[in-house]
This record gives structure tokens, C-alpha cells and sequence, in this order.
């Protein structure tokens, strides 16, 4: 496919152990797509692909048509990312630490201060823009990360299991924010192990011991199955 993301036979090993056997998928623009699988399953080290943290032996890996291989910088410029562990300067603003990430990507010094605005917009973030990063919360944090990821317009937005260590509401939130940005174009993996985050209409993904055991949309997948049975009957038998 030409836009959004698209995996093509990719695999890894840590040495002796294989993390990932011949995954692919394609996420088209507009998709929410939740990447579900337990600890261990391999949604790391799939991260860590998409984002060049590690390089695969084999596959291919297109983000808004750019091969990450052939042309990485651009690849990834078209790439926005959350990852699981939070990377903001808590002594900072919150747009203090978003003008350093406008820097870091090299953006127009007179666009970054209508950026910003624009990214905090949309995640209803405008009025905490001068409010110190260490004194938000968990779940404003994380809109915060989010905006800071919409910056430089990515048309391909990774979120790794973004909602860790948020309570019921603030996960609620974050999850109706990211489909929100999904039903306005952006192609969206979502990495998780929590199945209450995947909707019916969502693409699904289900990954266990490297590979994908399941693809299409969730409502069709787990039928009349509360998603919760399905999963845990699908790993359990996979184990």
C-alpha cells in the first residue's frame, strides 16, 4: 500500500531467540488499528523496528509510503511516537518541552509557536501550555507526549501501550483522544495488552510468541466471544 503503514515479513532474533517470525500488516490512513498481545508476545521489539531503534534482517517497513530501509530520515519524519516510558523534562513547561522537540526536528522557528497551539488544541491541552510538565498528571502527561508526537504532522502515529500506569479515566481519555485523531485521517497502531482498549469497528492485531495469530476487524474476530474470553483462549491455546 502507498500511505499509511505497511509490514512486509519481518523478523528478528535476540541471538538463539526468535522475538518476531515473519510479521506483516497494513494499516491504512484513518485506521485505528490496536496491536493486542500479552507481555512477552513481541510488541517491542516490533516497536523498536518501526522506529529504527533496532534494524530487521528481513522484512520490509513502509510509513506514508517511505521505505524505512531505503530512506529512513524520511520514513520517519512521517512518523509520530509515544512510547511506553515517559520522555518529557518535568522541570520544563509543557511548551517549553514541546518548542525543544519542534527544534530537535529541525522546524521553522516562526511555525512553532502556531504548532504548538494546533497540537494542544486538539488534544485539549491549550490553557495547561505553561503549566510546569512535573505538575500535571499521569493522564495530562500523556496528552501532553501526544501533542508533542502531532507536531510535525505525521501521517503515521505509534502509540506503545501509551495508557500504563494511568487510572480507569485517564485510559478512557487517552483512548477516545487517539480514536478521535484516527476518525480525522491519521493511520494509528496502538500497542496494548488490555483488551477493554479495542473496539469492535477497530483493525485488530493479535500477536503471541513472535507471530500474528489473528487479523481483521475485532467484532468479526471475536463474534459472540467477549473479546477478553477470545484473547485469553487464543494464547492460552497458542502457549
Amino acid at each position: 500500500m502507498a500511505d499509511g503503514l505497511s509490514v512486509t515479513g519481518l523478523s528478528f532474533n535476540y541471538g538463539a531467540k526468535l522475538a518476531l517470525n515473519n510479521v506483516s500488516m497494513d494499516i491504512a490512513p484513518g485506521k485505528f488499528c490496536a496491536l493486542l498481545g500479552p507481555n512477552g508476545a513481541g510488541k517491542s521489539t516490533l516497536v523498536a523496528l518501526l522506529t529504527r531503534l533496532l534494524v530487521p534482517p528481513k522484512g520490509e517497513i513502509s510509513i506514508a509510503g517511505e521505505d524505512l530501509c531505503i530512506s529512513p530520515r524520511k520514513a520517519l519524519g512521517k512518523l509520530g511516537v509515544v512510547f511506553q516510558q515517559p520522555t518529557v523534562d518535568l522541570s520544563l513547561s509543557v511548551r517549553q518541552n514541546l518548542s525543544y522537540f519542534a527544534a530537535l526536528h529541525g522546524l521553522a522557528r516562526t511555525e512553532v509557536p502556531g504548532r504548538i497551539d494546533k497540537a494542544l488544541d486538539r488534544l485539549e491541552m491549550r490553557e495547561r501550555a505553561d503549566e510546569k510538565a512535573g505538575a500535571l498528571n499521569g493522564g495530562h502527561r500523556r496528552r501532553m507526549e501526544l501533542a508533542r508526537a502531532l507536531l510535525h504532522d505525521p501521517e503515521v502515529l505509534l502509540l506503545d501501550e501509551p495508557t500504563v500506569g494511568l487510572d480507569a479515566a485517564a485510559r478512557a481519555a487517552i483512548t477516545e483522544h487517539v480514536h478521535h485523531l484516527a476518525d480525522q485521517g491519521l493511520c494509528v497502531l496502538w500497542t496494548t495488552h488490555l483488551t477493554d482498549e479495542v473496539r469492535d469497528n477497530d483493525q485488530l492485531l493479535v500477536l503471541h510468541q513472535g507471530e500474528i495469530l489473528a487479523t481483521g476487524p475485532c467484532g468479526e474476530i471475536r463474534g459472540d466471544t467477549p473479546l477478553k474470553d477470545w484473547f485469553l483462549s487464543q494464547t492460552e491455546k497458542a502457549a
